[in-house]
């Protein structure tokens, strides 16, 4: 049994990978920490885990959790990881990072980004981004998973074929996301509050969203080349979800045949990424609660563009569900243990 240990666990994505983690065969939880609820029984923050867990959450000591763990995932915001994990907490144990902490490899780019000192930039180098359709043959030999973010996952997978195949103009990438209010987190929060959200969408860090230069990173590595795309996220009133309609000038004229082989070669052996019927897009209530991602693409002949939109549950496949799939991964086991979970519907 792989032994895990969770900081952050009271948070949505934390909570997630808590369900995710309980029901997977060759795992067991050793330790839960929660900086507000340090002496809380989890079933006590989130009763629905009353007589199914009982843990209770501990304070944050990652030194003593690499001695006890075969893996410590972090569910915390930026800025905590750099400070706590250190090439001795490495050497005991693996770490999985949900912060963006070891994403961008420039911490120069990173402190700019996220207005704070990166305090780990001696770990740059050893930390290997855990997208894992991507990075797979390296994410193996790794002992620090940065973890994508959900913004990102959605749109680099999406756009990820196109990009490596020189079928689109890179410098006239657009992507314009949508959210549920989970994705800002568990914290009070005027702009999360009920009264603000419902009814109402809205785009928020227009030419500002911290995930800009982790999907430019991550595309430019396809690309060969660096690249500058545009990236607007909008909040949306509902839960859980992430869809991401991403636009882009087609190099060269192609059929809908022509661009679904390519999507085919880059996706088609993969079990999470699932490419929609022609005429068919898209739809968060479709990956809800899964570790899947949807794509699928319209050629706009009038225009010479393309369209294609994304769909993930931004709590699974865009943080605990991904997280899950990296550990397989790191252990040598089946990428799909303890995630072939169907989508939830209705819900």
């Amino acid at each position: 049994m792989i032994k895990a240990g969770i900081i952050g666990a009271t948070g949505y994505a934390g909570n997630e990978l808590v369900r995710l983690l309980m029901g997977h065969p060759q795992v067991e939880i050793k330790t839960l920490t929660a900086r507000s609820y340090v002496g809380k029984g989890f079933d006590e923050v989130y009763e629905n885990y009353r007589q199914i867990n009982t843990m209770v959450c501990e304070e944050m000591n990652i030194e003593k959790l690499a001695d006890e763990c075969d893996v410590v995932f972090m569910a915390l915001p930026h800025g905590v990881a750099s400070k706590a994990v250190t090439q001795g907490v490495l050497d005991n144990t693996k770490v999985i990072d949900f912060g963006a902490d070891f994403r961008i490899k420039d911490a120069d780019t990173y402190e700019k980004w996220y207005g704070v000192k990166h305090e780990g930039r001696e770990l740059l180098d050893t930390a290997v981004y855990g997208l894992c359709e991507v990075n797979r043959d390296i994410i193996k030999g790794s002992r620090l998973i940065a973890n994508p973010g959900c913004y990102t996952t959605c749109s680099i997978l999406s756009l990820r074929p196109l990009v490596a195949e020189g079928l689109i103009d890179l410098d006239s990438i657009i992507i314009d996301a949508k959210s549920g209010v989970s994705g800002a987190g568990r914290s009070l929060a005027l702009s999360n509050m009920f009264d603000e959200c419902n009814e109402s969408v809205k785009a928020y860090k227009i030419a500002s969203h911290r995930h800009t230069p982790e999907i430019e990173e991550q595309l430019g590595y396809a690309a060969g080349r660096n690249i500058t795309l545009s990236f607007t996220p909008h909040l949306i009133p509902m839960n859980r979800g992430i869809l991401a309609t991403c636009y882009a000038k087609l190099s060269r004229e192609v059929s809908y045949a022509q661009v679904k082989a390519v999507y085919e070669k880059h996706y088609g052996s993969e079990y999470f990424i699932r490419l929609t019927k022609e005429g068919v897009f898209p739809e968060t209530r479709w990956v809800k609660g899964s570790n899947f991602v949807d794509i699928g693409f319209k050629i706009d002949e009038r225009t010479g563009r393309i369209v294609v939109v994304g769909a993930i549950d931004n709590l699974v496949k865009g943080a605990a569900g991904q997280a899950v799939q990296n550990m397989n991964i790191l252990f040598g086991l089946d990428e799909k243990t303890g995630l072939e979970l169907a989508p939830i519907f209705p819900a």
